[in-house]
């Protein structure tokens, strides 16, 4: 026994809509009819429906001028229709190849923005180093002198040469 679901899976959906007869027959009617179905292109100068020759990519001038052939919509031909995409596919690669042009401007401005930052990091970590061993060397003299001078061994800083006097 078969289900009527069972029915919708064997049978085909352009016979379902109606759209299994070839392109032809629709020929001499009119446009609407024939580009209900989406295999069929018409042609407007002799006014027939035909098969839309899918192994080339669009149709030969032998069987439809481009500016006389429908495919898909009534109100606008294959050559304005062909135009139209170029120019919008145009917009879209442009757009993009800018946005990843800007994105990597950014990317490196932000990049250097960051190195920038670092080496000036850097360079205050380096001087407060540098200031920190400097007040330890002044700690460590001011030290050492204490001791020399507790000791007696502190020298006269006016005249560092002095003669040894033995008593």
């Amino acid at each position: 026994r078969i289900w009527p679901f069972q029915t919708l899976l064997v049978v085909p959906a352009a016979e379902l809509l109606g759209l299994h007869a070839a392109c032809s027959a629709f020929s001499l009617k009119s446009c609407e009819e024939c580009l209900k179905n989406v295999s069929c292109l018409w042609c407007y100068t002799n006014s027939t429906c035909i098969d839309y020759p899918v192994r080339s990519i669009f149709p030969p001038s032998s069987l439809c001028s481009l500016s006389d052939a429908r495919w898909g919509v009534c109100w606008i031909n294959f050559e304005a229709l062909l135009i139209a995409m170029a120019v919008v596919a145009g917009l879209i690669l442009v757009s993009l190849s800018v946005c990843c042009c800007y994105c990597c401007y950014c990317r490196r401005r932000s990049r250097r923005r960051r190195l920038e930052e670092e080496e000036e990091q850097i360079a205050r970590k380096r001087e407060e180093r540098r200031l920190e061993s400097l007040q330890r060397k002044h700690e460590r003299k001011m030290k050492h002198d204490e001791i020399r001078k507790k000791y007696g061994l502190l020298q006269d800083s006016d005249n560092p040469y002095s003669r040894f006097e033995n008593e």
